[in-house]
This record gives structure tokens, sequence and C-alpha cells, in this order.
């Protein structure tokens, strides 16, 4: 084992998991597991994960725990497969365990899953996908979805069905999954990348308790100008003041250092197509006409027929040599190398520019006015002192005060508000509906 490694050097990780305003228990579950030591990672890189479980009563919070405890435990255990391999078999196999508990117990049939894993690999960034649940990468000032959504509303304009210019598509149900972990005994698993990491590269993994309700044009700006920790916070805030009708779970990862990077990396590509280095059961005719050819032999040597002898001999070892290597997994397809820009997957499959430092400062002080605004048409009874403290009477950026810092102040007051009243929004279903 080697020696372990302070990965905050070059890895800055938030993560957060919100039951919502409008749900009594949260159904989601999220994991994040670090390579334990240098070889580790180099080997298997780091794995991130969100799931948001389906289902009545326990079932979706079940679902949600079997695929978070069990996908990286698998993505280990098969640690001689290649990556994607790995990560697609260990989804496919936890698939299986949710379908099989889901069909031994009638309370939770039925029950089902997302699951959205990344994985920060030394060749780049790895996505394994199932369901609605996003993974996005922000560089620069580009937003980028690197997931397809197995929803109908994507599937349907996927197809050619839904005309990109017509208001049918808000028409249909965006809930509608197409495809999860756990209903039927078999899934598909999206594989895309790998997608060169760079520094200042910052990942996203949430569940749709935050895209239903924070678009990715306000999505950008805060990965890009807050910190992950203020930024896990401010985008389940948002989704909250906005009604909070589903649970919210947001796993924000920013890469500070070049040793994480692709380019800091001489670790082979990726490869894909290969036979895989387990060992294979072989069919018994194998070793059977092994067994046959060699016994056969034997008794030509009795008789006087060596020649004979030697060429049975000779075709029964190889035949049993063969059956042996299967099972020992020396024979192996090379497959194809993910090398020179070659990748798996369609991705990155939506992207969005990113608004100016200032122009969001400013879209942060209409949204955190407005939720004032909002409170005290209700006459709710709310301490202002941290909002005084914060922002004033209205905060705008200027030479002493930065547009990120102004932005950053707004959030802040914003969320000291919403700690203040978030009971009274629970207890009104119409109440988030005006804090927009």
């Amino acid at each position: 084992m080697g020696q372990s490694v302070d990965w905050s050097r070059c890895l800055e990780l938030a993560a957060s998991s919100d039951v919502g305003l409008r749900r009594a228990n949260n159904q989601d579950a999220h994991l994040i597991s670090l390579a334990s030591d240098e070889e580790t990672w180099l080997r298997e890189g780091h794995l991130l994960m969100v799931a948001d479980g389906m289902g009545a009563h326990a079932a979706g919070e079940l679902a949600s725990k079997i695929a978070v405890d069990l996908v990286p435990h698998l993505y280990r255990k098969h640690g001689i497969l290649p990556r994607p391999e790995a990560i697609q078999r260990s989804m496919q196999e936890a698939n299986m365990e949710i379908h099989r508990r889901g069909e031994a117990n009638l309370e939770f049939h039925n029950m089902g899953t997302t699951g959205s894993v990344l994985l920060l690999l030394p060749q780049g960034a790895l996505a394994a996908h199932v369901g609605d649940s996003r993974i996005y990468r922000l560089r620069g000032n580009r937003l980028c979805q690197l997931t397809f959504d197995h929803s109908l509303v994507w599937e349907m304009r996927a197809a050619g069905q839904i005309p990109a210019d017509e208001s049918i598509e808000h028409a249909i149900p965006r809930n509608v999954i197409t495809r999860s972990l756990g209903p039927q005994e078999h899934v598909k698993v999206d594989i895309e990348g790998p997608f060169p990491i760079e520094v200042g590269d910052t990942f996203l993994l949430c569940s749709d308790g935050l895209t239903g309700r924070v678009p990715d044009d306000e999505i950008g700006p805060i990965l890009a100008y807050m910190s992950v920790k203020e930024a896990t916070d401010l985008l389940t805030d948002l989704a909250n003041l906005r009604g909070g009708p589903d649970n919210i779970t947001v796993i924000v990862g920013k890469v500070t250092g070049a040793e994480m990077t692709s380019r800091a990396s001489a670790a082979d590509p990726l490869v894909v197509g290969g036979a895989s280095k387990e060992s294979t059961a072989v069919h018994p005719a194998f070793w059977i006409t092994s067994g046959v050819l060699i016994l056969a032999a034997a008794a030509l040597q009795v008789t006087g027929q060596s020649l004979l002898s030697l060429v049975l001999a000779a075709i029964g070892g190889c035949v049993g040599l063969v059956a042996l290597a299967k099972v020992m997994g020396i024979f192996r397809d090379s497959g194809i190398s993910l090398s020179g820009g070659r990748k798996l997957g369609k991705g990155p499959h939506r992207t969005a520019n990113v608004r100016s430092a200032r122009d969001f400062a400013e879209w942060m002080r209409i949204t955190a006015e407005n939720a004032r605004r909002a409170v005290e048409l209700r006459q709710w009874s709310v301490d202002w002192t941290t909002w005084d403290s914060l922002v004033g009477k209205g905060l705008n950026p200027s030479d002493a005060v930065p547009p990120d810092e102004v932005a950053r102040r707004y959030a802040q007051a914003l969320r000291d508000l919403l700690g203040q009243v978030r009971e009274r929004i629970v207890a009104d279903p119409h109440n988030g509906d005006h804090f927009s």
C-alpha cells in the first residue's frame, strides 16, 4: 500500500444533499470516493456519484443507497478491467441487485434510481450515466453538460419529434425518465469521455431537484465566480427559494493543481473493446477433447505408431493449453485505444456561455432583493441585521467592492433569509413560487 495523499492540494470538493421543501424524506444519495494513495489514483482515479431514487414507501431511498454502496465497491473489484468497462459493468451489476431486491419484496417492487458517476482519471474525466441526474464541466466561460438526460423530453427531441422552436416541449412532463437502475434486470449504461482535465476545470454532479429549478445560464456563473462550498450552498438555496419541490443533491469539484491534469500524467491511454483479462469459463468440450487425444496418443505409442502418437499428443496438448490460457485470462484482444482525442459517447450534449462577473453580481442583487420584497409583502417577522451588515440598502460593484464580492455578499444575505423563512415556505406550497 502506497503512502496516503492529501488531495485537497489539487482538488477542492464540496457536497450537499437537501430534502427540499415539499418532500418528507430524502431519496437522493451521493458519494465521493478518493483514491487512497498515488498508486490507486493512477490505476483507478477518483469516483464521484449522485443517485436520485424513486419508488413508494422507502423504496427510492433503498435503491439510491444500494447504488452508491455497490457501484464504487464493484468498480474497485473490477480493477483488472479497462476503466470504461469496469465502471459500466459495476453499474450493470448494481442494477441487477436493485432489481433483485425489488422483486423479492412487494413494498420495493419496481423501485429504481438514477446513477451518474464521474471518474477523474489520469487520462481525463469519464462519465457513466443512467437517468436524468446530470454531470457538467465548467471551463473558462463555457458550461458543458457531459451527460444526456434519459428523459421523455430529451429522447423525443433527439428523435426529431419536438422542433426546437415549438412550445409543445413545455407541455411534456420533464420528470418522466426513460432509463433507470432497478426496474429492469438489464440496463444500458452510457459512457462519455474521456474529457481532458485542466487546472481550473470545475465539475458539477446534481439531481434534477436542482436542474428543474435552476437553469444552465445561472449554474454557469455560480460555478465560475464562487468557491466550491459557496456554489454548493447557493445552488441549493436557489432551488429551495423557487419552491424546492424535490430533493436537491449537489457535488462540486474544482481542479486546482497540475498533478490532477491529463497532461501531468504519463499513464497509458484508456482502452475499450478488448477481451477481459479476467478468468473465463471454458466449455467442457475443450478438456474432453484434449484428454481423449492424449489418451489416444498413449494407446498408439503402445502399439508402436510413434509418429501418429506424437501428432495426436501435440494436438491434445495445444487444445489443453488454449483452454488453460482462457481460464487464466492470458489471451486478450488489445482493443481500441482512446488516445489522440478519440472518446466514447457524443458529449458534451449542451453548452452555455457564462455571463460576466458584473452581470452576475447584478442578477444576484435582483434575485436577493426580490426575495426580500416577497418576505416584506407577507409581513413575516425577520431579523435584518445580517442582511444590513452584508449589503445594507443596496450594494453595487465599485473599485472598493469587486463584482464577485458583491455577488458573494448577496448570496450570504439570501442564505440567512432562507434560513429564517424556510418553515413558512414549507407551510404554504405557493410561497416559493414568488422568490425567483
